[in-house]
């Protein structure tokens, strides 16, 4: 079977991959961690949050931040707040994420095609019981893996192009609803590279206070992707909840 055709590597590929798991464990476990979400609170139609009020009488442990979204009906703002636990459950039985090993085939060179204007793909969101949320697409991303053509829709993640991406592995070895994975831009605006060894579990994988997009059709690619995360590991017979 023909795996994809390997990008130019950097001098010393598996030391950088080692360098971003040791990254990606600091962030899952710092205090506003993924680990640590333990609510995520909507208000009501034009009910503005106050953190410092919402903080007031909580342990020491707990931090609050506020966070706003486009109602999916009204189209209007929607404002909320989250709060985080140092001492989550969670995070205290957290033991590890799995990964597969390093594999340099899976560092993917792509064609990226910018698309002018804003444009909008649905994404389906795992908290919406099957409704979506339009999120921007600002091009196409376009490779090919073991013989088959793809042209997939990463969105604007603060600047940052997201791939939400789903393959033979999910609820199997891999996370159930698909993985995450940045895209490397590159000083050709026409290429990207796709270091498919990053590939990460999203954030509802650790905590269920989260609304996680999930991978659009075009997305779901047919070959195994035996690479990056796998699935978070927890102590004590803990089971995150999704």
């Amino acid at each position: 079977m023909h795996q994809p055709t390997a990008a130019s590597a950097p001098s010393d590929p598996a030391a950088e991959w080692n360098a971003w798991c040791a990254r990606r464990r600091a962030a899952l476990t710092a205090p506003t961690g993924n680990l640590a979400l333990v609510e995520t609170r909507w208000l009501p139609a034009g009910e503005r949050p106050d953190a410092d009020a919402a903080r007031a009488g909580l342990p020491g442990t707990v931090t609050v931040t506020t966070l706003s979204r486009t109602d999916r009906v009204t189209g209007e703002p929607e404002h909320g707040l989250r709060f985080w636990d140092a001492a989550a459950p969670a995070l205290t039985a957290f033991d590890h994420v799995d990964v597969f090993p390093y594999d340099p085939a899976w560092v993917v060179e792509a064609t990226y095609t910018p698309v002018p204007g804003a444009r909008r793909v649905a994404f389906e969101h795992i908290r919406d019981n099957g409704g979506t949320r339009d999120l921007v697409v600002p091009g196409d991303i376009a490779l090919t893996i073991d013989g088959r053509d793809y042209t997939l829709s990463a969105f604007d993640d603060d600047g940052t192009l997201l791939l939400v991406f789903g393959d033979p592995t999910n609820g199997d070895t891999t996370y159930g609803a698909g993985r995450f994975l940045f895209v490397e831009r590159t000083d050709d605006e026409h290429r990207v590279v796709l270091d498919f060894n990053r590939a990460f579990v999203p954030p509802c994988g650790f905590s269920d206070q989260y609304n996680c997009p999930m991978p659009p059709r075009q997305n779901r690619l047919h070959l195994p992707v035996r690479a990056g995360e796998k699935l978070p590991v927890f102590r004590d017979g803990f089971t995150a909840q999704h």
